[in-house]
């Protein structure tokens, strides 16, 4: 095979939950400069008008769809709706998500519920509701994603820690499930990336020198460095890769 048709996206359509800002718009853009129609999902609609226009501008074709992923019913109903109306989603990405830090013996109940309603929740909510049409379809790519914190933990994040590796573990579940039906499932595990979400920490000197002294890369990583591997993932080129989590983390989980 041609290396565009293994890689490229072109007449494909991609759904990227909580796009409208951050890794999750990052990835649409990426997917969308690969030839890829892109839906952009925000619960917030300002966010997904912002990012529509910001991707419309650069020539991508673009598809808005505002939802609250953490309600299922509302998910069943959009995704079905915009698979009659607008056409297939061959890819989606599973990337809406929360932090949360305080000291776990302090940790309140209410956020604990509602991170992993966001976190866990939505990846089965969406993902079911879109397999049962690539299920129909014989193919379709997911791909959740998950973070350093599903290999790893740090002080005051144990729920979003627990979170991110149940998201794993459910990607390996959908694999297991699916994979017979043609659809290819994996998880995205990005390290520490300066996006809007980590700005103070990115300000906080003694935090990035830690980091950089902990990272055999040495550095922060730059959003626009997983989108290849996202790419990767949701191409023809990942065909027989199923139940993986792909790392971009510049080494951190593999090194003491």
């Amino acid at each position: 095979m041609k290396i565009d048709s293994l890689f490229g996206l072109k007449g494909k359509r991609a759904l990227v939950t909580g796009s409208g800002q951050g890794i999750g718009f990052e990835l649409a853009k990426g997917l969308a400069e690969a030839g890829a129609e892109v839906i952009i999902n925000d619960i917030d609609p300002d966010r997904v008008e912002n990012a529509a226009s910001k991707l419309a501008f650069i020539g991508a074709t673009v598809h808005k769809l505002p939802f609250d992923v953490t309600n299922p019913e509302t998910v069943a109903s959009k995704i079905d709706a915009f698979e009659k109306e607008a056409g297939s989603i061959d890819i989606l990405v599973n990337n809406a998500g929360m932090q949360y830090r305080a000291p776990l013996e302090e940790f309140p109940a209410d956020k604990f519920d509602f991170l992993m309603k966001l976190n866990v929740n939505s990846v089965f909510y969406v993902s079911k509701a879109v397999a049962q049409h690539m299920i129909k379809r014989g193919k379709g790519k997911i791909i959740n994603i998950c973070s350093v914190q599903t290999a790893l933990a740090r002080p005051s994040i144990a729920p979003y820690t627990g979170s991110k590796g149940a998201v794993a573990n459910l990607t390996k579940g959908m694999a297991t499930d699916w994979a017979r039906h043609g659809l290819q499932i994996n998880g995205l595990a990005p390290g520490y990336f300066k996006t809007e979400l980590t700005s103070a920490l990115v300000a906080d000197e003694d935090f990035t020198n830690w980091l950089s002294n902990r990272t055999p890369a040495g550095r922060w990583g730059d959003v626009s460095e997983l989108v290849g591997a996202c790419i990767f993932l949701s191409s023809e080129g990942s065909s027989f890769v199923n139940g993986h989590i792909l790392y971009v983390d510049g080494g951190i989980t593999v090194s003491v």
